[in-house]
């Protein structure tokens, strides 16, 4: 239940033809796609949710940031993929639904930070939710 969950879903569609890993740093990248001829993906997993919040956590390194937006300055389509391991759910969110995210973050910051936390939860019988908490305000 790793990317390979992923993938498989990606793969099954009847508009699937091609996937092809990209390269980062001028190696193959273990988390970023190219499908078919115009989509770029950037895969992401947690294990669990955290105990509290029942919150799968995706954290995103400056390195993390740097390999989305690669993806983006090749390909107009990207997305960002999360896998829910323990929920056995997968969702995603689009490149300017991540930036905007980081922007929102970044604003109520006032700074940029190493690393930014994106949350999901996945509610029963609902549709995956996908935010970031607000600096500085716990369970915002």
């Amino acid at each position: 239940m790793f990317h390979g969950a992923a993938l498989t879903q990606i793969a099954e569609h009847d508009l699937f033809t091609a996937i092809n890993s990209l390269t980062n740093n001028g190696s193959k990248s273990r988390s970023s796609f190219w499908v078919n001829k115009d989509i770029g993906i950037f895969l992401k997993y947690a294990r669990k949710a955290n105990a509290s919040h029942q919150e799968f956590p995706f954290n995103f390194t400056q390195e993390n940031i740097r390999e989305i937006e690669e993806i983006h300055s090749k390909l107009e389509k990207v997305f960002l993929i999360f896998v829910c391991a323990g929920a056995k759910e997968i969702c995603c969110i689009s490149y300017d639904q991540f930036t905007n995210l980081l922007a929102f973050r970044k604003k109520r910051r006032g700074i940029d930070e190493d690393k930014y936390t994106i949350l999901v939860t996945v509610p029963s019988g609902k549709s995956c939710r996908v935010y970031m908490n607000v600096p500085g305000r716990k369970n915002t």
